[in-house]
């Protein structure tokens, strides 16, 4: 797992590269095809700043617009935020009222941008717990960018892994007694074609701000060999160059999803042969 400092960047020793030239050593060959986020840290932000929470999470906004324009921009097949969880409703009700209000302000201004850059949108989770007006613009905003033909992006609201994987099994068990399907054709596709990302390639790259180690709950299921990033920097405070920092560091990671490359089965020969020489 990655925590790098708050602008540290791949050009040397305590080096903070400009944004452009981060982008220019990105190699678009190599791109992940997924990339999850956990927006975390608007209440930080704000609590610093002497302002109540809400305008934490009016300023992460803006975030949310750079990062989806940026990701589109650079070609990544899917971008996933986590906006608000099943837990999450056990906030204040003032709190959970404005994210709401926000949430459909966010939509409203957000469509012609994401009609320009051909995103396509979907909300994915328990949405059948959110308040009517909400689900009403969630379904708008879905159906008028349906025939976009570029990035996915998906937005995680009243969202839980563990829930999502019980409804996945039991979308199963309920085919099962209906003789659709057998219990020996229950594997992990199964399963993994009942989740709410079925059409997506599962992320390569989870992203965390505020600098906490945990994946709090978030696409358990699909995140198995993601490659993790933490930052330091509050979501609000979150911008294209951090992402391009996080896309570079995940691009001079060795993926092996549990292998042994050939590669680094021959670094470890030799490793083992130079302690040999050195034994008396």
């Amino acid at each position: 797992m990655k925590h790098p400092g708050d602008t540290a960047a791949p050009g040397g020793e305590g080096t903070v590269l400009p944004e452009a030239e981060l982008l220019a050593r990105i190699d678009f060959l190599r791109l992940p095809r997924h990339v999850a986020v956990i927006m975390d840290g608007n209440g930080r932000w704000a609590r610093r700043r002497g302002l109540p929470r809400v305008a934490g999470h009016r300023a992460g906004i803006a975030s949310v617009r750079d990062i989806v324009e940026a990701s589109a921009r650079l070609g990544i097949e899917a971008l996933t935020l986590y906006a608000f969880s099943r837990e999450n409703w056990q906030r204040p009700r003032g709190e959970v009222n404005a994210l709401m209000r926000l949430l459909r302000e966010y939509l409203a201004r957000e469509l012609a941008t994401l009609q320009e850059k051909n995103v396509r949108f979907r909300a994915i989770g328990f949405v059948e717990d959110l308040p009517p007006e909400v689900r009403r613009a969630l379904a708008e905003t879905e159906e008028a960018t349906s025939r976009n033909t570029g990035m996915d992006f998906r937005i995680a609201l009243s969202y839980s892994g563990r829930s999502e994987i019980a409804r996945a099994a039991r979308r199963l068990a309920e085919e099962a007694v209906l003789g659709k399907v057998r219990p020996e054709e229950i594997d992990e596709e199964a399963i993994a074609a009942r989740l709410d990302t079925a059409d997506l390639p599962d992320p390569d790259l989870l992203v965390r701000t505020s600098g906490e180690l945990r994946v709090s709950n978030f696409l358990l299921w699909q995140i198995a060999y993601a490659e993790l990033w933490v930052t330091p920097v509050l979501w609000p405070d979150f911008r294209r160059r951090h992402l391009y920092e996080a896309i570079l560091d995940y691009q001079r990671r060795e993926r092996r999803f549990g292998r042994v490359t050939a590669d680094q089965e021959a670094r470890e020969r030799a490793a083992a042969a130079a302690r040999r020489r050195r034994t008396p």
